[in-house]
């Protein structure tokens, strides 16, 4: 009998383990969230310098400690003097409000029209699902890139571009979800009360569809930070003097050998928020999925 139980009990210890390694690292998420947040929101009492302030005396000068001739500045500065830590962290927060404004349009934008195609059916749902087919089947960043070389390169346009970057996955998820609502009994007792298709989506519907959204929300925002640095990173994005991550990257690649500073600070914060949101959007998955809250 102790034979039988010992492999038993050495694979509920190896378990207990990893759960207690993933909840570290979920921890460890939810404190990066709060500082990342909280540095893009404070960023201007987080820094003196102004970040589009420069001062080709200060250029390229390494990070405090490592030259006297640049006190003050944590990160060093740019090759034009601008403070890296400063650009950064007001990086930080336009990255964060490009992304957040793009999954709230993609959002809005999937959510209605899978809600539509989950409703009305037809030809409706055909259409709608051909769009969500061809934006899978192309690869979006190559669109973001005609669409930005045609109409420019504004802030509108980014926003506008980044909005429709996921949509078709929150139609995909709101469609399937509102299809397996609609064949249940209750569903059904609503309709032949005499509810109509707006009191119907609005009472049954969309309190069913809150958990799954949120989760893609999180997952969504990630992509979108990744794709704003992307196009920011090839001069497609956010436009010079103005900061993000990503045109900082692109910026300072050609000085990684003499000065990585000014390409180690914003590439970090890029890997920091990536990692941050991903974990605590497979943490909701966990908590939202009744099913894989079971196992």
């Amino acid at each position: 009998m102790a034979s039988l139980a010992d492999p038993i009990l050495r694979l509920r210890r190896r378990t207990s383990h990893k759960g207690q390694g993933a909840d570290i690292i979920q921890k460890i998420a939810m404190v990066l969230a709060v500082l990342l947040v909280g540095a893009a929101l404070f960023a201007p009492l987080l820094t003196p310098f102004d970040p589009l302030q420069q001062s080709l005396l200060s250029r390229l000068r390494p990070p405090m400690g490592f030259d006297r001739y640049a006190p003050g500045h944590f990160a060093g500065t740019d090759e034009l003097g601008r403070d890296v830590l400063a650009r950064s962290l007001h990086g930080l927060r336009l990255t964060l409000a490009l992304a957040f404004a793009g999954a709230v349009i993609g959002l809005v934008i999937g959510g209605l029209l899978g809600l539509i195609a989950g409703l009305r059916r037809g030809w409706a749902e055909d259409v709608i699902m051909a769009l969500v087919d061809m934006q899978i089947a192309i690869p979006f960043t190559l669109v973001a890139l005609l669409v930005l070389a045609l109409m420019g390169s504004s802030l509108t346009v980014l926003i506008f571009v980044l909005g429709i970057a996921g949509w078709e996955q929150y139609a995909r998820i709101v469609r399937g979800e509102v299809r397996r609502i609609a064949a249940q009994p209750y569903l059904e007792a609503a309709k032949t009360a005499g509810a109509g298709p707006v009191y119907t989506a609005w009472r049954h519907v969309l309190p069913n569809l809150v958990s799954p959204l949120v989760v893609q929300f999180t997952l969504a925002l990630s992509n979108i930070v990744i794709l704003e640095s992307t196009l920011s990173f090839l001069g497609l994005g956010v436009q010079p003097p103005q900061p993000s991550l990503g045109s900082m990257v692109g910026l300072g690649r050609d000085y990684m050998p003499t000065a990585p500073w000014i390409v180690l600070t914003p590439a970090a914060l890029i890997v920091l928020l990536t990692f941050t949101v991903q974990i605590l959007g497979d943490w909701l998955r966990d908590r939202a999925d009744v099913r894989l809250r079971e196992r």
